[in-house]
């Protein structure tokens, strides 16, 4: 309770309480300015701009991150030689801190020594500016998706947790192995496929060091030089806080974000309570 007390909701309420003034983080004065800033954020076309940039991030990440997740968790899942070794291997990229893993693929992108245009290179074709342009937006989707292996661990664990009467049941009722899937396997981890998506869809949309990283620049210019594909919304955030001085301008765009956030999830929860199975009522087992 003390660290959620110091490390969640003073945070939040003091990041709140700055937001309804114009203090630039360093001189001790500051006016108060009320929903002054909130009104700037909404009526500023770049927020927006970002924002857009982010939910697309989402809408690409998200799918392919849950979807490539319980594929290779369904492979893991089958009896394979050097199964164990193989887990291993798809797990250990989500290992790698993501400051080591976006500059890796920002040298394999590179124009003149990286390994994706030299590849190219060998069919003839010319070398392509990864890292300007809208082609650093494929690259950050690339390096977003490289951590797959942690969905894939807790999707191969619900796996292995489907009751194997079922899935016996059904063979022996004629059900193909794709009826077996759609009608046993994924009712049974879909509370598991829920928590994947709701975890990935916030962690997509707080997405900032790899877009930061991927700049051409580096050092504090990188914070103005990020490209306009990568330009999402906490990158924004980060621009305002320390390039412009403007505490309390993005002070509340991050409350906004946050309620935004708060919006999402509820959303998800909503709908995915019409789709997730779960073995035991949640509402009776609170009643027991």
């Amino acid at each position: 309770m003390i660290g959620t007390v110091l490390l969640t909701v003073f945070p939040l309420v003091y990041a709140f309480v700055v937001s309804l003034t114009n203090w630039d983080g360093l001189s001790p004065g500051f006016t108060w300015l009320g929903l002054g800033n909130y009104a700037q954020v909404l009526a500023d076309p770049e927020t927006w701009a970002s924002l857009g940039r982010t939910g697309l991030l989402a809408l690409i990440v998200v799918p392919a991150t849950v979807v490539g997740s319980l594929g290779l968790a369904i492979l893991l899942n089958q009896k394979v030689r050097l199964r164990a070794a193989w887990r291993t291997l798809i797990y250990l990229p989500a290992l790698v801190p993501p400051v080591a893993a976006t500059l890796t693929w920002k040298l394999i992108f590179d124009r003149d020594a990286g390994a994706v245009n030299a590849l190219t290179g060998l069919f003839g074709a010319e070398p392509v500016n990864w890292l300007t342009g809208n082609q650093v937006f494929v690259v950050l989707a690339i390096v977003m998706f490289w951590g797959v292996g942690a969905g894939v661990i807790i999707l191969l664990a619900a796996l292995q947790d489907v009751p194997t009467s079922l899935l016996e049941a059904a063979e022996l009722d004629g059900a193909s192995a794709w009826r077996r899937f759609v009608s046993v396997t994924v009712p049974s981890i879909s509370p598991v496929l829920l928590f994947q998506v709701v975890t990935t869809t916030i962690a997509v949309l707080q997405t900032f060091v790899p877009a930061l990283l991927l700049s051409p620049m580096t050092g504090p210019a990188a914070i103005t030089s990020v490209p306009i594909a990568n330009r999402l919304f906490m990158v924004d955030v980060y621009s305002q806080y320390f390039a412009y001085s403007r505490y309390g301008y993005a002070s509340a765009m991050l409350w906004m974000f946050f309620v935004l956030i708060l919006i999402v999830t509820a959303v998800f929860f909503r709908l995915g309570g019409r789709a997730v199975f779960y073995a035991v009522d949640p509402n009776e087992e609170g009643k027991k």
